[in-house]
């Protein structure tokens, strides 16, 4: 049976907030310069405010990492309704397809369309640095997304950055992982092998959560990898190496599947796996009670609504905290199509919906 959980949109007479049927957890991570969070559920805008910012008829561009996967797609959705609600016109979204070079030429060409705003989450916070820089001496107002540039400091070069609690989904991984395995056990971690702030966080929680409180669990290999792809390959060399590995953690969904599809073809069928981010193929497997056991996963459509309140502080010359994050969700069999609501803002599909479904309890 699934979870009850209540929904709103953030949007009312009363203005433009953020969800605020989301968990109340304590948020453990910490920003990109060791800042404590704000929470998420405590930025609004006014009616008024929101009349204000219409009347300025501003624009906004997105500039992604990638765009390939859900995270990125939610956050998108949740930026352009946000953005609609306050009447700001996204002139661009772009796709760097994780490639520092196309980023910044990404940047370069979202300048020479004078945007107020540039929300983006960078690729590489040192080689994309200059590009957004750049922006900032423009007096574009800047918000990030999970991480930060090098050399850019809030409030003089932008407004804020906005994450999930990476560090609190680490650890609700790790929970997932150990009791799917009774604590005991001997596990994989497939971890970022990039300087990237908000991935590392989980990979640490993830690990110290093991060690500190599963004594029976053993980390007994460790993979890199550069990119959502390496997942698959990173895995099958974990499994011929430690072929009686009982599960994995994964640091985020898109090489969770190619892990799965590598249990999959060494026929271990009872490997566990938990990850970072619910993705529609992770979902389905989690739905299907297959080895994917559950995952810590972001809000993103919540994020994007965060981004552009934010944006519109800025806009208003409003005062705003420099670290915002919204809170872990754990997500299991048992409450994954309310988990999909809360995450996307709409209903999880009908082949979801559908193998939960069988699959109930």
């Amino acid at each position: 049976m699934t979870a009850s959980l209540a929904f709103s949109t953030g949007v009312s007479a009363a203005g433009l907030t953020i969800n605020q049927s989301l968990p109340d957890s304590a948020i453990l991570s910490k920003g990109p310069g060791g800042e404590s969070a704000v929470s998420a559920k405590t930025l609004s805008l006014s009616e008024t405010e929101l009349q204000q910012i219409r009347d300025g008829g501003y624009t906004a561009a997105i500039a992604m990492h990638y765009a390939g996967n859900d995270w990125s797609q939610a956050q998108v959705n949740g930026l352009q309704a946000a953005f609609d609600k306050m009447g700001i016109d996204v002139v661009a979204v772009t796709d760097a397809q994780f490639k520092p070079e196309k980023q910044v030429a990404d940047i370069e060409t979202l300048l020479a369309r004078s945007p107020d705003v540039i929300v983006s989450i960078p690729v590489d916070a040192v080689s994309t640095a200059h590009a957004y820089k750049r922006a900032a001496e423009a007096g574009v107002k800047l918000v990030f997304m999970d991480n930060k540039p090098n050399q850019l400091e809030a409030p003089a070069d932008y407004i804020s950055v906005v994450s999930a609690d990476n560090y609190g989904n680490g650890i609700v991984a790790a929970h997932i992982l150990a009791k799917s395995l009774n604590g005991k056990g001997k596990i994989g971690v497939i971890y970022h092998a990039a300087d990237f702030f908000v991935t590392k966080q989980r990979t640490d929680a993830f690990e110290a959560t093991i060690k500190s409180e599963y004594p029976g669990i053993e980390i007994v290999a460790r993979g890199g990898i550069s990119g959502p792809n390496d997942g698959e390959k990173v895995a099958s060399a974990m499994l011929t190496k430690n072929p009686a590995l009982d599960g994995i953690f994964v640091v985020w969904d898109v090489p969770a599947e190619g892990a799965l599809t590598a249990a999959r073809t060494a026929g271990r069928s009872d490997l566990a796996i938990t990850t970072i981010d619910l993705g529609i193929i992770a979902a389905l497997d989690i739905a299907r009670g297959g080895p994917i056991k559950g995952l810590g996963a972001q809000l993103p459509y919540e994020q994007g609504t965060a981004e552009a309140i934010l944006a519109g502080y800025a806009l208003l010359g409003k005062e705003a905290p420099s670290y915002v994050a919204v809170p872990a969700l754990s997500v299991t069999q048992d409450n994954i199509l309310d988990a999909w609501q809360l995450v996307y803002n709409q209903p999880a599909p009908s082949m979801i919906q559908d193998a939960a479904k069988r699959n109930e309890k």
